[in-house]
């Protein structure tokens, strides 16, 4: 990755630590003062949030190591070791919640809420926060296109929507008195939890288990080959990604009774043409003879 694009994802990291630090102050704050679980939830998630960001942090400044004798391919599957264990911990809070979630809705006497104007204001601030940094993780990740970033905007992206339902829970408690509502805004917030560490896990599993790239982007790398000039055909051509790399590689077909140096040309134009497409790849290209000049 270029210093650029590291120094990108350096500053959403560190943004994230930052935004996560004053949400988890917040939230603790307005959960003293109001008691409502759907603001636990919320302080819950900003807290995990916290931890995944430091987590993060230490995934990127680490990934950005380059190659050595040990890593050949350098230290990127950190930010998917990072993104699954955040898919982990993602998960077990969102059944945590849910589970205190449904013994509150169903019990005898549910705790009433208090102090519902002070929690709307706190989390609408939360919320104006979240927004801010969400809009620099995409701008970084449109950039960069780091897992752990968009993972960790995946997480405060998550948060917006628990955080509206605790406004509308207290706002619920403070208007018409129903404790219950806050406990079905926590169970939904439960939910989004579990599908989005799905989703983070699931595409962190697939690359550090060497999966293929999307059919979008083979279907773009076969066109690119195919229309490069002097290439008679191609093979085996391989995908995987690790952290925000691209790793191609495939057999090309060429004219055997030309110069090396002309194969090494049109090896080299090919390569350009991939890095072009996919600036964030790592492209081996190996020559083979076409099929015509091999029966000759």
């Amino acid at each position: 990755m270029s210093s650029g694009g590291h120094k990108l994802n350096l500053s959403a990291g560190l943004a994230s630590v930052g935004v996560a630090l004053v949400l988890v102050g917040l939230k603790f704050w307005a959960l003293q003062e109001t008691s409502a679980l759907s603001v636990a939830a919320s302080l819950a998630d900003s807290a995990l949030d916290l931890l995944v960001s430091m987590t993060g942090l230490m995934a990127i400044i680490y990934a950005a190591r380059p190659a050595d004798d040990d890593h050949r391919f350098g230290h990127t599957s950190a930010e998917d070791l990072a993104a699954l264990g955040q898919a982990v911990l993602l998960a077990g809070v969102a059944v945590f919640i849910g589970y205190g979630a449904i013994q509150r809705l169903f019990a005898d006497v549910p705790p009433p809420l208090q102090n519902e104007t002070s929690g709307i204001v706190v989390m609408l601030a939360s919320i104006a926060i979240t927004l801010a940094l969400v809009l620099w993780q995409r701008r970084v990740v449109r950039r960069t296109g780091s897992k752990v970033v968009a993972a960790d905007s995946l997480h405060y992206v998550a948060d917006l929507i628990p955080n509206f339902g605790a406004v509308l829970a207290l706002a619920v408690s403070s208007f018409w008195a129903v404790p219950q509502f806050d406990s079905v805004v926590a169970i939904l917030a439960a939910i989004i939890l579990l599908y989005g560490a799905f989703r983070i896990g699931g595409r962190a599993f697939d690359a550090l288990m060497d999966r293929s790239a999307s059919p979008e982007t083979m279907a773009r790398l076969t066109e690119i080959i195919e229309d490069c000039p002097k290439v008679f055909g191609f093979h085996d051509l391989k995908t995987r990604t690790a952290g925000t790399t691209l790793f191609v590689q495939v057999h090309i077909e060429l004219d055997g009774a030309q110069s090396l140096r002309a194969a090494h040309d049109i090896g080299k134009a090919l390569k350009r043409k991939i890095r072009d497409a996919y600036p964030l790849s790592d492209v081996i290209i190996h020559k083979d003879l076409a099929r015509e000049t091999h029966d000759i």
